[in-house]
C-alpha cells in the first residue's frame, strides 16, 4: 500500500452564494510516481445552480487541469514541473469558478483506481 492525496475540483459559480458542486478529482501517489484527473460535468445541476454559468469556460479549465497532470507539449510550462510540483499547483487555493477543494491522504495499492473510485463517491 501506498500513500496517495487527494482533492476534489468544484465548480463555485457565484461565491457570494456559498454553493459548489464537485465536477472532479486530482489524485497523486509519489511512490507510483502517478498523477491523474477524472472529471464529470452534469451541466443539468450546474445550470440549477446558475442558469447564466460559462459552461464552456468550465469545461476548458478542467481540460487545462487534465492537460497539466498529463503533462507533454499541451500542458504549458507546468507540464515541465515534477508530479508532486503540479499536485500542489493544481490544488493550491484561488477565487477562480473552478477550485481544488482541501487536499485528503490515504493509502492505496492501485492510484488510477482509487481515481476512478474517488470521482464515483465524490462526483457522480
Amino acid at each position: 500500500m501506498n500513500v496517495f492525496e487527494y482533492a476534489a475540483l468544484r465548480v463555485v459559480p457565484r461565491v457570494e452564494r456559498g454553493e459548489s458542486m464537485n465536477v472532479g478529482v486530482i489524485v497523486y501517489c509519489q511512490a507510483r510516481d502517478f498523477l491523474g484527473c477524472r472529471v464529470h460535468i452534469d451541466a443539468a445541476r450546474l445550470r440549477a445552480l446558475d442558469p447564466d454559468l460559462d459552461l464552456d469556460g468550465v469545461r476548458a479549465a478542467l481540460t487545462a487541469v487534465e492537460c497539466t497532470c498529463g503533462g507533454g507539449p499541451h500542458a504549458g510550462q507546468a507540464g515541465d514541473e515534477p508530479l508532486g510540483s503540479r499536485f500542489r499547483w493544481l490544488t493550491a487555493p484561488r477565487s477562480t469558478i473552478v477550485q481544488a477543494g482541501p487536499v485528503h491522504a490515504g493509502l492505496t495499492g492501485d492510484p488510477a483506481a482509487e481515481l476512478d473510485r474517488l470521482l464515483d463517491a465524490l462526483v457522480r
